[in-house]
């Protein structure tokens, strides 16, 4: 069982060449200055650091980690009995070999068996002494008091990088095959080019789009080895925060690409999955959903489900299923309720430029405070603009309540209505979806504004932000009149 540790993370990277077929499962032996304790042995898993091993340091401070199986090759870290990080370790293909290391002398670490390592060892004492340059020079930037401070910090700050940046490229060239070439590539961010003069004129999104079409030429989507890395994850999550529209289509397209690169990875493919499910099935902007319903449709769908318990299953399905019926855009599904008088009322018998349709109940604390503002709104400014609310009242328990409610707060220029129990019932006998599904209706109030044509044009939003969106549309429907 694999547990996670809360520690400190230093950044490195690795190295592998192995002429000879290795053996089979790994064993490290490792020396410190603990003896007689319990040591640990992790690997990072996107942002997480997972515990992948432990063992017990004889009176000599050596412990020996073994198993059956090999690990997943990656970037690993030694972690002390108080589960602070000692020092990290590349997991080659070998995965036999020795590794000394003391306390006194940090940055001195010795290994036996492991050529990757040994490049690896290089690297880390050459971090060891340049990254306190490069924060001293940082501060010093940073704490610059005029002009020629800043410069002469700048210059000094370059310096020192391109020297970092020189040595890795030497790595890169010199090794080609190594396990800290490939993962120094997938680390790697592309320089911005130089803004071209394009026709007598600059051409100022050029730089832009040149990293973004090869921010992943060095990604290899095959290999589960990017994430065993602790910055696979932090470079993924900036390509989509600054390159990659908030658009769904778009996100789409660059999600659709990751999935089918890494499908026949082991690891990576459902990692990448997993995370795209979390942030679109509920995101960050109205109609990112879309996205998660890609998803389900051409994953979940489709099979992709074997990695998933019984729970994330049933939840990742219903939550698909809820949001089908409600994508921007589209349709809204039809609402044939009753009105506090017992009529019939039908969503699509509302005539009205722009509907605006509320799903509440008296008894929410929430609701009781949003109603009446929503009628304030209305009042001000929707209704002389010929906006017409339907509020649907999702709780059927409630309606002596919720007509006093309508009654006590005067709204009474709306389309009120709810869905009786008997047509509930009717709906269950006949295994018909009914209003909470087909909206998603999983809190309350929840709110949904309609075209004249009664397509969703927005949901999800505050109050604030459906006025202006409001404004904007009705803006736009004078100036198109």
């Amino acid at each position: 069982m694999r547990i996670f540790f809360v520690v400190t993370i230093l950044i490195t990277c690795t190295f592998s060449v192995n002429a000879q077929q290795p053996p089979p499962g790994y064993q490290l032996t490792v020396t410190t200055n603990y003896k007689n304790a319990q040591i640990y042995l992790g690997d990072y898993y996107g942002k997480r650091k997972l515990l992948a091993d432990s063992a017990i340091a004889n009176s000599n401070g050596v412990a020996v980690f073994k198993g059956d199986k090999k690990l997943p090759q990656g970037i690993y870290f030694v972690v002390s009995p108080d589960h602070v990080i000692l020092f990290e370790i590349l997991m080659d293909d070998g995965q036999h070999f020795s590794v000394v290391s003391d306390s006194a002398k940090p940055g001195e670490i010795k290994f036996t068996g492991s050529p990757d390592n040994d490049l690896f060892a290089a690297y880390s004492s050459f971090l060891a002494k340049i990254s306190p340059k490069l924060n001293t020079l940082q501060q010093q930037l940073k704490a610059a008091k005029n002009a020629s401070d800043s410069a002469a910090a700048s210059k000094e700050l370059a310096k020192a990088a391109a020297e970092l940046t020189d040595y890795r490229n030497n790595v890169i060239t010199k090794y080609p095959g190594s396990m800290l070439t490939t993962l120094l590539l997938v680390a790697k961010i592309p320089d911005r080019p130089q803004i071209p003069i394009v026709n007598g004129k600059p051409d100022s999104a050029y730089p832009f789009y040149y990293v973004k079409e090869h921010y992943w030429d060095n990604v290899d989507f095959t290999n589960d080895i990017v994430l065993h890395t602790p910055f696979f994850d932090p470079k993924l999550e900036d390509y989509f925060k600054y390159y990659v529209s908030p658009d769904p289509d778009s996100i789409i397209n660059e999600v659709n690409y990751m999935l089918l690169s890494s499908r026949e990875t082991k690891e990576l493919h459902t990692f990448l999955l997993g995370k795209f499910t979390d942030k679109y099935i509920s995101p960050e902007y109205m109609g990112q959903d879309k996205v998660f319903l890609f998803l389900f449709e051409n994953f979940y769908a489709k099979g992709d489900t074997t990695w998933l318990n019984e729970k994330q299953r049933k939840y990742i399905f219903d939550r698909a299923y809820s949001l089908m019926a409600n994508q921007l855009n589209e349709q809204a599904s039809p609402l044939e309720l009753t009105d506090t008088a017992g009529n019939a009322v039908s969503l699509y018998n509302i005539k009205a430029p722009l509907t605006f349709v509320a799903f509440w109940d008296p008894h929410c604390s929430h609701c009781q405070l949003q109603i009446p503002r929503l009628d304030s709104f209305y009042e001000a400014k929707w209704k002389n603009e010929g906006v017409k609310i339907l509020a649907v009242c999702v709780n059927d328990f409630v309606v002596d309540d919720w007509k006093k409610f309508i009654v006590e707060h005067k709204l009474n220029d709306w389309y009120h209505a709810y869905e009786t129990k008997e047509k509930k019932t009717q709906l269950e006998a006949n295994n018909q979806a009914d209003y909470r599904q087909l909206y998603d209706i999983s809190q309350t109030p929840t709110y949904f504004l309609l075209d004249e044509n009664k397509h969703i044009i927005a949901k999800g939003l505050s109050l604030d932000q459906y006025d202006g969106l409001i404004d904007t549309k009705l803006k736009s429907t004078s100036a198109s009149q």
